[in-house]
């Protein structure tokens, strides 16, 4: 059967949600997610045509934490190659701030589960790229 995956990278915002503090909001990936259930991650969600960066972390943090970014701070930007699943895309990472007051699942079909770390006590076991994410991170936020 021949290949039908794109021979050209996505554009993905990923985003490290924070509260100021600290603390960084993780959230495990539920059995509906496309990959690597069962593990913690940052939020992310493609670039959609027409959108900037900041609109569209915006609308992803809508979408995913039901909640409204207070700061966005671009961290930068990785090219992401992965052998399985096979998978390119350019990954745009962003720091968000949020009220943890507001933050919920708003897909559940994608994340069974929310919480609040400090980067020296993360949950287990961590998406793939959540490491290479989260060295992007400046320590005062996380």
């Amino acid at each position: 059967m021949p290949d039908r995956s794109p021979r050209t990278p996505s554009v993905s915002c990923v985003f490290v949600c924070h509260d100021g503090a600290g603390r960084l909001l993780l959230a495990r990936r539920g059995a509906g997610a496309r990959d690597e259930p069962g593990t913690w991650d940052t939020g992310a969600g493609a670039l959609e045509y027409g959108e900037t960066f900041e609109a569209a972390v915006a609308r992803e943090v809508r979408e995913e934490y039901a909640t409204t970014p207070l700061e966005i701070t671009l961290l930068g930007v990785r090219n992401v190659l992965r052998d399985d699943p096979p998978s390119h895309w350019v990954a745009v990472v962003f720091a968000v701030r949020v009220d943890p007051a507001t933050v919920a699942i708003g897909e559940p079909h994608k994340f069974d589960r929310l919480g609040w770390y400090t980067r020296d006590a993360l949950p287990t076991p961590l998406h793939s790229q959540l490491p290479p994410t989260l060295a992007l991170l400046p320590d005062h936020l996380g």
